[in-house]
């Protein structure tokens, strides 16, 4: 009885009080010198640090009182299916063991968790990304929509499917800022969709099959900074590349276990050396080729240590360079950091 009114109590405080909460990423640090290829000064990526949840802090009274009688509030992640930063530093991770979506906004240290849309909860969110006015886009392949919040993290509207006629499974969302296009991809469909703003579809391309710009099962899409679309042609073991219009402009990969070939490629993303990272997720590793698809390195392996993976997903890389990994059965992220060029050489 005496604990009901205390928590009963506390609640009216917070409640005058004003929720002042502050939130921080829950990271954890790594052994100096984990960097690929393992040689000094010439690594061409670096691991900085691991990302497993956000945590409450602060020094309000409210947040102190909040904590004394409720427990200091932790937010883990615990299936990562995909990841997003804004240019402002915003943060967006699929969930798809929590069916939620992480939103963390560090200007104000604040963090959400989205798991529904009005009344309706969130199935199966597996991509996220921002645009340019730091809107954020969910694709959710049970719901068949791509779900829309504004910068707020409040819901505006979503995008049923093409023409009025609905998604199959809609997946991987790619965001092209010069064009005010979001990309998505329809896996069912085997079709890649391109709409404007207003949700309305421009174009699409794409159809079952194996020849240039046709897919197969095709997953994650990545809008490079040079203007390239990479999309993961999943069964067909490849990526395909495309301008912004949907023109092909080349493919590499296959079925095989060897340096370069693929099992089960998901996430794909490119750096400023145009360098392209694709995750495999059976492989547990990321691999690296060059503008046209050679091989170039491979990072990581299955495992639960540093640098190593478990059905790895979703990949994306910043502006600065920053590579986030959806490690997504080890229940984290791994943030790694691209820190110089091949200079024209295979590592």
């Amino acid at each position: 009885m005496k604990g009901r009114l205390l928590a009963s109590l506390c609640a009216g405080v917070l409640i005058l009080s004003g929720c002042a909460s502050q939130w921080a990423l829950k990271t954890e640090p790594v052994e100096a010198g984990l960097q690929w290829p393992p040689y000094p000064n010439k690594a061409k990526v670096t691991q900085v640090m691991t990302l497993t949840g956000f945590d409450e802090t602060g020094n309000s009274f409210p947040t102190m009182l909040k904590a004394l009688v409720f427990g200091k509030e932790r937010n883990n992640i615990v299936q990562p299916v995909a990841v997003a930063l804004g240019k402002d530093g915003r943060l967006a991770i699929a969930d798809k063991g929590l069916q939620c979506v992480h939103l963390y906004l560090p200007s104000g240290q604040q963090y959400e968790k989205i798991y529904k849309v009005k009344s309706e909860e969130l199935r199966s969110p597996v991509s996220v990304i921002f645009d340019d006015e730091s809107r954020l886009y969910v694709s959710d392949s049970v719901l068949k929509r791509i779900l829309i919040f504004g910068s707020d993290g409040k819901f505006l509207s979503s995008i049923d499917g093409a023409n009025s006629v609905g998604f199959k499974r809609p997946t991987g969302l790619a965001y092209n800022a010069a064009g005010k296009l979001l990309y998505a991809v329809d896996t069912l469909e085997n079709r890649i969709y391109a709409f404007d703003r207003s949700g309305n579809a421009v174009f699409s391309f794409g159809k079952r099959g194996s020849e240039k710009g046709q897919f197969n099962y095709p997953t994650h899409i990545f809008f490079s900074r040079e203007g390239v679309l990479y999309v993961t042609d999943s069964m067909n073991f490849r990526v395909q590349a495309f301008d912004a219009a949907g023109t092909f402009l080349f493919a590499f990969g296959q079925n095989g276990d060897g340096s370069g070939d693929f099992s089960m490629p998901k996430g794909v993303a490119s750096d400023a050396d145009r360098v392209i990272y694709v995750v495999d997720s059976l492989f547990d590793n990321i691999q690296l080729f060059g503008q046209k698809g050679e091989f170039l390195l491979t990072i990581g392996g299955r495992g639960a240590g540093q640098g190593e993976f478990w059905l790895p997903s979703g990949i994306f890389i910043d502006d600065s360079d920053k590579m986030y990994v959806c490690d997504t059965f080890n229940q984290r992220l791994q943030i790694f950091q691209i820190t110089s060029k091949f200079n024209g050489r295979n590592p």
